[in-house]
């Protein structure tokens, strides 16, 4: 029998232990914190043995396989002890693609995976295809698949979890962009970053696809030096010469059995940023083998993800708007880019090693207000000082709903998008965006009172 060591105790370690025993293997769990007291129950109702608090070397080193999360670095010493005496350290997307006959669908990229991702997953089950949500979004891959496989997953993929792949194979491989992000995985070099999302394909037989978008420049390089076998589409908002791109008010799909063209006005996502998103998941809808009409059909029902762009509400004419899983600087520019004037922007966080000047262009003109959102402010406050007319600065979440209120007049959009990550004030983004939502519908309750 094999024998198996689940590192992290999450989402995805809890599914990939309990997968591993169902197919025999011997499985051991260890989290070096504290697991929570419902997965503790589950490990201790499947009768399967955990530790918490620490990793017991030498029982973690005598196994067969070592399934780590993707939050545990492959620099932290019990997984370099493991890659020194030759274990494979796998992440729970590689175990659990060995028990799936299903076609996957896997989307990376630094921005846009998760929209792509619900909105492919949305047009296929709309559809009736028989189709699976896994990966970074949803629940565990290998949880699902102790209830049921399915004919299509459709699987969001961060780097991190890419870093644990040998054999997955992507039916239809998507890469939405690279930017700079989490370089401190990647010895901050930019190139060790763009290696692990290409890592996507390496997999791939010529009968599958690979979809990249045709301006990323580091999309492009990280094609230069790798080799594709799989047949290569490219999306575009500006070149007619792609596979799939937008041409005025209409975007072209020129994959499937036959061109299409699919209304811009349909989508209920704004953004050019959600444009390609949209250009990417109709683009593999077709490859799925999707009408026109199901497409449409599929468009008109699909809500996107919470934080992400996400109306909260109206006002008194003011739309408040809530982008809190914008926690970099392309993210941002992109919720930016949505709104031609009247922005009342909250921003700030934990900085992620952030350079504003890519944004200063959609800044003037656009920014009334900037509300700083953050425990330390002074890079938001030397990169707008001067460029933005009225900058105020706050630890509360409250009093900046409150400041947004009166800075804004009837047109205007109080955005929170903070090109950082969460971790001063808040547990994590869904808790900064919870919040933010929470009081602006208290908010909304005192007005209408």
């Amino acid at each position: 029998m094999k024998n198996v060591a689940i590192i992290g105790a999450g989402e995805s370690g809890l599914g990939a232990a309990l997968l591993a025993q169902r197919i025999g293997y011997g499985v051991f769990v260890s989290d070096a914190g504290q697991i929570s007291a419902d997965r503790k129950q589950r490990l201790i109702d499947a009768g399967i043995e955990f530790e918490e608090g620490h990793h017991s070397e030498e029982r973690i080193l005598d196994v067969d396989l070592i399934v780590k999360s993707p939050g545990i670095s492959f620099q932290v010493p019990i997984i370099q002890k493991a890659l020194d005496k030759g274990l494979a350290v796998v992440d729970e997307l590689e175990l659990a693609h060995h028990f799936s006959n299903g076609k996957v669908i896997a989307i990376t990229g630094t921005n846009g995976k998760t929209t792509t991702t619900l909105l492919t997953y949305h047009l296929l089950k709309e559809a009736g295809l028989n189709v699976g949500l896994a990966g970074n979004v949803g629940h565990s891959w290998a949880a699902q698949l102790l209830e049921s496989d399915k004919d299509w997953w459709v699987i969001e993929t961060s780097s991190f979890q890419i870093d644990g792949f040998q054999t997955f194979h992507p039916h239809i491989a998507m890469l939405t962009n690279i930017t700079p992000d989490h370089l401190d995985r990647y010895e901050y070099k930019i190139d060790n970053y763009v290696a692990s999302k290409f890592r996507l394909f390496i997999n791939q037989k010529k009968q599958d696809y690979a979809l990249f978008l045709n301006e990323d420049s580091l999309s492009q390089k990280g094609l230069a030096s790798s080799k594709i076998r799989a047949k290569k589409v490219f999306i575009s908002l500006n070149e007619k010469d792609a596979s799939s791109f937008l041409d005025g008010e209409m975007l072209h799909i020129g994959i499937g059995d036959e061109p299409i063209q699919i209304s811009k006005e349909l989508l209920p996502i704004q953004g050019k940023h959600n444009v390609l998103n949209a250009l990417f998941a109709i683009s593999a809808a077709r490859l799925a083998g999707l009408s026109q009409e199901e497409i449409e059909k599929g468009i008109k029902t699909f809500q996107n993800a919470p934080h992400r762009m996400e109306k909260v509400s109206e006002l008194d004419g003011v739309v408040y708007v809530n982008d809190s899983k914008g926690t970099n600087v392309e993210a941002t520019a992109y919720a930016l880019e949505s709104y031609p004037s009247g922005i009342i922007w909250i921003a700030g966080g934990v900085d992620k090693g952030n350079d504003y000047s890519s944004i200063l262009p959609l800044i003037q003109g656009r920014v009334k207000a900037l509300i700083c959102l953050g425990k330390d402010n002074q890079k938001l406050l030397k990169a707008f000082n001067g460029v933005i007319p009225v900058i105020r600065e706050t630890q509360n979440i409250q009093e900046a709903i409150a400041w947004g209120r009166e800075l804004s007049q009837p047109g205007d959009v109080v955005l929170l998008s903070p090109a950082c990550a969460s971790f001063d004030l808040f547990k994590n983004y869904e808790d900064r965006g919870n919040q933010f939502r929470e009081g602006v519908l208290n908010l909304k309750m005192k007005i209408s009172a």
